[in-house]
């Protein structure tokens, strides 16, 4: 599930990769170090071993053999579009802080947190939604295009798969692209909010080092108190991206359609995640119940290697470019 961290940061905060982030009189604005524009990748991309030809080989008869392939998504494609993750050793936030993600039931129940959590992603939604797919989302819409891959499912919010044409998708999490009230339900275009938070906040300023998972950045408390939070334009309530945060659930109707994809496909490839959250790892196990091959790209171990009758630890943009979908 997607996990939007809730920070208390000292003064001096204990990741910082060379961006600063303002917002100021309803514009924001990013700045980025020559590290970041000329070596993003790095920042956020464990280390992983050359690229091996006779790995390639056995993911390409994997492939070739695979008629209804269900592909499954993780942090682990992103990272090369210049998005942290969580869990990447060395590099996510997990290896480099003690913070914890903030619970779905205080967000719902506390307005302060509610504060805390729209002023942040205010000043990161500009870089956010920037983002764009790298050659890995390239090659899983292209082997969608060409008949070869049956279904996709996300577990990433960032909606790079749907900028690179994906269509046979689901997000397990949700996007963060879409805001939806938590009182009526009424859905709005996350592009569509940030002109609202500028208008309520036309002098309000602040600055960030370092960026987090999700559109998160850092900001201490005495940034955000005075930060104003528009609410449902429909019935007042207050409004919630449409995410899965920690500790709350995704959709059993959901759920139940990604099983039935399952159970339809020959062959599972995981590209790009540790599968540590259940909400992921369960289709594994309906994979494993139907003894469906399934096949992992990740670099560093995962919760389901020992089920993987292959594994592979290199770059998602690297390896996938390489594999014919034919």
């Amino acid at each position: 599930m997607v996990q939007i961290l809730e920070f208390s940061l000292p003064l001096r905060m204990k990741m910082n990769f060379g961006l600063t982030f303002r917002a100021v009189k309803g514009l924001c604005m990013v700045k980025h170090s020559r590290q970041y524009s000329h070596g993003s990748i790095g920042l956020f991309v464990p280390p992983s071993p050359p690229v091996d030809p006779e790995k390639v080989k056995e993911l390409q008869r994997f492939i070739t053999l695979s008629k209804r392939l269900l592909v499954m998504t993780g942090a682990g494609i992103s990272t090369e579009s210049g998005i942290p993750d969580y869990r990447s050793e060395k590099v996510g936030l997990y290896a480099r802080t003690d913070r914890r993600p903030i619970q779905h039931g205080d967000f719902v129940r506390s307005a302060p947190i509610r504060q805390r959590y729209w002023a942040r992603n205010f000043v990161g939604w500009p870089r956010f939604s920037s983002h764009q797919p790298n050659p890995a989302h390239w090659a899983l819409s292209n082997w969608e295009r060409l008949g070869k891959l049956h279904w996709l499912v996300t577990q990433n919010v960032d909606a790079l798969h749907t900028k690179a044409g994906s269509q046979r998708l689901t997000e397990l999490h949700g996007s963060m692209h879409r805001v939806l009230c938590l009182h009526c339900g009424e859905q709005t275009a996350r592009g569509v909010l940030q002109g609202r938070f500028e208008a309520l906040n036309p002098t309000w300023s602040a600055e960030a080092q370092g960026l987090a998972p999700d559109g998160d950045v850092f900001l201490t408390e005495e940034q955000v108190q005075s930060f104003q939070v528009p609410s449902c334009a429909r019935c007042g309530g207050p409004l919630k991206p449409d995410v899965v945060f920690f500790g709350d659930t995704v959709n059993p109707d959901k759920v139940n359609f990604v099983h039935r994809r399952v159970k339809e496909a020959d062959s599972l490839l995981v590209v790009g995640s540790s599968l540590q959250v259940y909400s992921g790892y369960r289709f594994i196990l309906t994979a494993r119940e139907k003894k469906l091959p399934i096949a992992i790209l990740n670099i560093g171990p995962t919760r389901s290697d020992a089920l993987a009758c292959l594994k592979l630890d290199s770059r998602c943009g690297e390896l996938l470019p390489l594999i014919d979908p034919h």
